[in-house]
């Protein structure tokens, strides 16, 4: 079964094609990355998801049926948190569910059992400016999966956090997702951390961005916040190969 799937997509942004023929899917409760080199247009690939760009050609389909972004609507995670500074924890966990039309009262009630899971028990009346990054990202995070869209859009949620910090998220992260099984689809420009999170993982090439490689990631679970085995090695050798030939100017 498919959850998303995107068929032959082309996009331009100002004359200049971005997206060609791109082709991905995604199974319900499966984690898929997509990697590319900069500029490639892997953000491109959620703003058509979001509604917020049309494709020029192609089909994007959920469950089988056309994408509305009215009706289907994902749950988005930027790269920066982006919680309001002037509104406390709580209320910022609960601004997706009100945006949506749920009352203030029934919004907290959904997020509050989810606190300590989040480890943010304790600080839901704290204003973002006071908790660290990784309590922040958390944060984001709980505000992204508590509105139960049937996935998730994650784009590069810990690249802003540092190297040991963003080792801890990850870390954390697998763990959540292994027990709650999110369908999760991550951009990345982080080989390590998307070999340690996923399932499979999608190389696009230079603009305009076609899939190049689609790689399975079959490695036991645990992964993150481990130490790297030969085959966590390999793989990652492998995926850096495929992206090194995508950064050389053509001759």
């Amino acid at each position: 079964m498919t959850l998303l799937s995107l068929q032959g997509v082309a996009v331009s942004l100002g004359g200049e094609p971005v997206l060609e023929d791109v082709a991905l899917r995604v199974a319900p409760g499966e984690f898929v990355s997509v990697l590319g080199p900069s500029g490639a247009g892997k953000s491109t690939i959620f703003r058509l998801l979001t509604g917020s760009l049309k494709p020029d050609r192609g089909a994007i389909m959920v469950s089988g049926a056309p994408l509305d972004p009215a009706s289907h609507g994902f749950a988005f995670m930027p790269q920066q948190d982006a919680l309001m500074p002037w509104r406390r924890i709580l209320d910022n966990l609960t601004l997706g569910l009100e945006v949506q039309g749920m009352s203030r009262k029934a919004a907290r009630a959904r997020v509050t059992p989810h606190l300590s899971e989040f480890g943010l028990n304790g600080f839901e009346q704290h204003y973002p400016a006071q908790l660290s990054g990784g309590m922040r990202q958390r944060a984001a995070l709980l505000r992204t999966v508590v509105q139960n869209r049937p996935m998730q859009l994650l784009d590069e949620p810990f690249g802003a956090l540092d190297a040991l910090t963003r080792m801890q998220m990850q870390a954390w992260f697998e763990t959540r997702w292994r027990v709650a099984r999110w369908t999760t689809l991550l951009i990345t420009h982080d080989v390590r951390e998307a070999v340690a999170l996923s399932d499979r993982i999608y190389v696009l090439s230079r603009r305009p961005a076609r899939v190049i490689a689609e790689v399975a990631v079959p490695l036991p679970r645990p992964r993150s916040g481990r130490p790297l085995t030969a085959a966590a090695h390999a793989l990652e050798a492998q995926l850096l190969g495929i992206l090194l030939t995508q950064t050389e100017e053509p001759s």
